[in-house]
C-alpha cells in the first residue's frame, strides 16, 4: 500500500503541454508526455465517528475562548505573552556552512530526479519537496523558530558569490532595490503558482517534471537575489522564505539579536549572534507591525490553498461539476475547475476576512483606517494556517516520511543503503485502517480546535493595541470570531466528509 489515496503512479498519460508561467518560471519547456503521478496522502477511510459533536464541541471552545478573554482584565494578554525562558546563546559563524551543505543536498536531489526511479513513492526529490519540506519543516518551524534561514540552499552560495566578486557580508549597498509599491507582491505570485503546481498540475510528483521546476526556479530566485540582494528578496520575493519567516512567529522559541526578536535584525549581518529563550506560542505575533496589503493577500492566500486542497477531493466538491468521485477521471480533467476553485476558495476567504475587519471596526467606532486594521489583525490568521497544514497533511507525513527515509539511502535506484533504511516496511496502516481512525481524526481535529482558540488569543491582543477600551476592543472582535467559528466548522467538516482518492 502505498499510502497515498490519490492513486501513487496512474496509468493514463497526458498530452505535453506549456506549464511554466508568469513569474514562477520565465522560460518555458514542453513536456514529453509522462505518466499522471498524484501527489500527497489523504486519508484512506471514510470516518464513522460522532463529528456532529465533534464539530458543535469546536465551534463551542472557540466561541468561549472569546468570552473569557473578553471578560478578562486587559493586561492578561499582555503578560501572558511577556514570559520568556532564556535557554542558551549561539552565533551565526556555521550558518552559511549549514547552507551550502542543503545545497549540496539539493543538488543531488534535482540529479536523482533527473537520472534516478521515474517512481515517486521511490525517488527522493517529490518525498524530500512534497513531504519533508513542505509538510516536515513547516511543523518544525512553526515549533522551533526560524531553522529555514539556516536550512534554505540560497544564503551559503550567495555568500561564496559575494566575496568572490569583494561585496560585504550584509547587503550590497549598489544592488538594485525593488521599488516599495512591489512589496511581498512577487512572493504572492509565486506562492500562487505554486499552489497550482502542487494542487492543480497533472503530474506534480514526477521526478523529472519536479527537477526541471526545483532547478529553474532556485536560479531565478539566486539571480533575483544577486541583482535585489539577499535580504530584499528573501523577504518579498522567494515566497518559501516569506512563508516560513511568518509561521516562526507562532513558534514556541524565540531568538534574540542584540535585544531585538527575530524581525528586529536584518538577514546576512556580520557574525549576528542570538540567544534563545522559550515562550508561549503566539507570543512573538503581539508585537508585530501591521502588514501591507501584499502581505495580508499572501496569507490568506497560504490558507485558502490548504483550504481549497482538502474541499477539491470530497464528493461535494466533485459532485458540483457531474463527477462521480468513486470514477474520479485523473487531473487532466478537472484542470479548469481546479484554477477557478482555487481562486474561488482565496476571493471567498478574503472577502469574509475584509467584512470581519469593516463590521468590528464599524461596531468599535474605530479611528483606524481599514489597511492598518486589517493589517495588524491578519496574522491571527497564522495559527490557523499552521493548524490547517498540519491536520491536512499528517497522513502525508506518517505515511510518504516513511518512503523518504527509504528513497534517501537510494537516491538513485542502484541498490544503495547510505542511512540503513532503503529496506525499510512501509507501515501504511499508520494512517489508514480502524485502529488508526480514532486516534488520527483526533489529532487532526483537536489541532485545528487548538490553532484557532489560539488565533482568538492572538486577535484579541492585537486589538487591544488599536482600542485600548474593553468594550471597544471586544466589539470589534465579535465579526472575526465569528469568522473564526465558521472557519473552525468549516474544517472539521472538510476532515470528515467523504473524500475521492
Amino acid at each position: 500500500m502505498s499510502g497515498r489515496t490519490e492513486g501513487g503512479a496512474k496509468d493514463r498519460c497526458w498530452r505535453a503541454y506549456s506549464f511554466w508561467t508568469g513569474a514562477f518560471i520565465c522560460s518555458a519547456f514542453i513536456a514529453s508526455p509522462t505518466p499522471a503521478f498524484a501527489h500527497a496522502s489523504d486519508r484512506g477511510h471514510v470516518l464513522l465517528l460522532p463529528t456532529g459533536y465533534y464539530v458543535a464541541g469546536g465551534a463551542l471552545a472557540v466561541a468561549a475562548s472569546f468570552l473569557v478573554l473578553a471578560l478578562l482584565p486587559s493586561d492578561v494578554p499582555a503578560r501572558f505573552w511577556r514570559r520568556r525562558l532564556p535557554l542558551f546563546a549561539f552565533g551565526d559563524g556555521a550558518r552559511a556552512i549549514v547552507s551550502l551543505i542543503s545545497f549540496a543536498g539539493f543538488a543531488i536531489l534535482i540529479a536523482a530526479g533527473l537520472f534516478g526511479s521515474r517512481d515517486p513513492l521511490s525517488n527522493p526529490l517529490p518525498l524530500a519537496i512534497w513531504t519533508l519540506l513542505w509538510v516536515g519543516l513547516v511543523l518544525l518551524q512553526g515549533l522551533f523558530g526560524n531553522l529555514w534561514s539556516w536550512l534554505n540552499p540560497w544564503y551559503g552560495p550567495w555568500r561564496v558569490v559575494s566575496r568572490l566578486f569583494g561585496k560585504r557580508e550584509i547587503v550590497n549597498r549598489k544592488t538594485w532595490r525593488p521599488p516599495p509599491w512591489l512589496s511581498c507582491w512577487p512572493a504572492v505570485v509565486l506562492f500562487f503558482a505554486f499552489a497550482w503546481f502542487e494542487l492543480i498540475d497533472p503530474a506534480p510528483d514526477d521526478p523529472a517534471r519536479l527537477a526541471w521546476a526545483a532547478g529553474l526556479y532556485w536560479l531565478l530566485s539566486f539571480a533575483a537575489m544577486l541583482v535585489f540582494g539577499y535580504r530584499d528578496w528573501s523577504r518579498g520575493g522567494e515566497f518559501l522564505t516569506v512563508f516560513l519567516a511568518m509561521v516562526a512567529r507562532f513558534a514556541l522559541l524565540e531568538r534574540n539579536k542584540g535585544g531585538r526578536n527575530e524581525g528586529g535584525r536584518n538577514e546576512g549581518g556580520r557574525n549576528a549572534g542570538g540567544r534563545l529563550s522559550l515562550c508561549w506560542p503566539g507570543a512573538k505575533l503581539s508585537d508585530a507591525a501591521p502588514l501591507s496589503l501584499s502581505g495580508i493577500a499572501f496569507l490568506l492566500l497560504a490558507l485558502s490553498s490548504v483550504s481549497f486542497d482538502g474541499l477539491s477531493k470530497t464528493f461535494f466538491w466533485l459532485g458540483l461539476f457531474g463527477i462521480n468521485p468513486l470514477e474520479v477521471p485523473g487531473r487532466t480533467a478537472v484542470i479548469g475547475i481546479g484554477t477557478v476553485g482555487l481562486v474561488l476558495t482565496f476571493v471567498l476567504l478574503a472577502a469574509a476576512f475584509i467584512l470581519a475587519i469593516v463590521l468590528g471596526q464599524h461596531l468599535a467606532g474605530s479611528p483606524h483606517s481599514l489597511r492598518q486594521a486589517a493589517g495588524l489583525l491578519v496574522w491571527s490568521i497564522v495559527p490557523i494556517a499552521l493548524a490547517y497544514h498540519v491536520a491536512h497533511y499528517l497522513t502525508a507525513l506518517l505515511v510518504d516520511g516513511q518512503y523518504a527515509m527509504a528513497a534517501l539511502s537510494d537516491p538513485f535506484a542502484l541498490g544503495w543503503d547510505l542511512f540503513g533504511t532503503a529496506d525499510i516496511r512501509i507501515e501504511a496502516g499508520v494512517a489508514a485502517g480502524a485502529g488508526s481512525a480514532w486516534w488520527l481524526w483526533n489529532v487532526q481535529a483537536g489541532v485545528i480546535i487548538v490553532g484557532h482558540m489560539l488565533a482568538v488569543l492572538v486577535a484579541h491582543g492585537l486589538a487591544w493595541r488599536l482600542h485600548p477600551v474593553p468594550a471597544g476592543a471586544a466589539l470589534s472582535q465579535l465579526p472575526l470570531t465569528v469568522l473564526m467559528i465558521a472557519y473552525t466548522v468549516f474544517g472539521l467538516w472538510l476532515l470528515a466528509t467523504p473524500s475521492a482518492g
